[in-house]
């Protein structure tokens, strides 16, 4: 027999979709990290993601001896960066024409399988992509080629006229371990440094002949079965959605991928249309990826 609308829906959540959830973030590198260290949250509400931003320390502060005066005055050292909400979908669309072809229980839950397996794929992709686009598309998440640049404006503040707000991106051709120390160095500041390395199959390969055979060491355990080696101690993992040249040193400390919470990969039940002999549900993502302190964070953008 071919399922109804109830057995779908019952079907799809209690079988199928945490394991769709839990394979979407299996199949991409950093989301894989991110959902496993902290950095994927959830929130609720507002009409934007306002995040608080310290930008200058206190000028009132020093030395003094005896009864000298002390200042007293303030200054500005608070601002507040933007990001938008944006928001991702997958449609699973089951004919009926189809159930009843694969008519039996067994089949009919096969086919329901692999049409939400489509959907899972598709959200793989699109996701997956997005976490590294250029922020050009307002419909789409602001990525780590906007987050970690050192020009135009990120979260609303021009880094044009705040100097701070910059990231280290460098149009270093050539990989090296001179280079990626230089990378490392520039956005460390005392014990805060970056915690991950992301990069393509290419530059991993390139990065994994440049170390001595006892440096090429990793706990795949560590980083959710991909492969990497490490670099001073910190991984450095193949994402097949990073941009050909690109190598990114991330602190994340300073990155959070934050999700609604009401629309973290809901689930909005089957139903039919009145002019169709079809059933249709969709899952529903929102949320933003932020960078709240793009000067810790580094990218080589153009090795060849």
């Amino acid at each position: 027999m071919a399922l109804d609308i109830n057995q779908l829906n019952a079907t799809t959540k209690r079988f199928y979709l945490k394991q769709m959830i839990d394979n979407i973030f299996a199949s991409n590198a950093l989301m894989q990290r991110w959902k496993s260290n902290g950095v994927y949250s959830t929130q609720d509400g507002g009409s934007q993601i306002y995040v608080p931003v310290a930008y200058a320390t206190t000028t009132a502060a020093g030395s003094y001896s005896g009864s000298q005066t002390l200042d007293t005055a303030d200054n500005e050292q608070f601002t507040a960066a933007v990001f938008n909400w944006v928001y991702y979908w997958a449609n699973i669309t089951i004919l009926r024409s189809d159930e009843l072809k694969n008519s039996g229980i067994s089949q009919a839950v096969d086919l329901l399988k692999s049409k939400i397996e489509i959907a899972e794929k598709s959200l793989k992709s699109v996701m997956g992509t997005d976490i590294f686009n250029t922020g050009t598309d307002t419909t789409k998440i602001v990525g780590l080629r906007a987050a970690v640049l050192a020009s135009g404006t990120y979260g609303g503040i021009a880094r044009a006229s705040n100097s701070w707000w910059n990231a280290t991106a460098l149009t270093t051709t050539t990989l090296s371990i001179p280079a990626l120390r230089g990378l490392c160095g520039d956005v460390t500041i005392d014990n805060s440094k970056p915690t991950v390395h992301i990069t393509t199959q290419d530059q991993f390969d390139k990065f994994y002949g440049l170390l001595q055979p006892q440096q090429r060491f990793a706990d795949e355990k560590a980083n959710g079965g991909f492969t990497h080696i490490m670099f001073e101690g910190k991984p450095v993992i193949v994402d097949s959605h990073c941009p050909s040249g690109y190598w990114f040193a991330l602190n994340e400390e300073y990155i959070k991928m934050q999700a609604h919470s009401d629309e973290n990969f809901r689930f909005e039940p089957f139903q039919k249309p009145v002019n169709q002999n079809v059933s249709y549900a969709k899952i529903f993502w929102s949320g933003a990826l932020i960078v709240n302190n793009p000067r810790m964070q580094g990218v080589f953008t153009s090795l060849t």
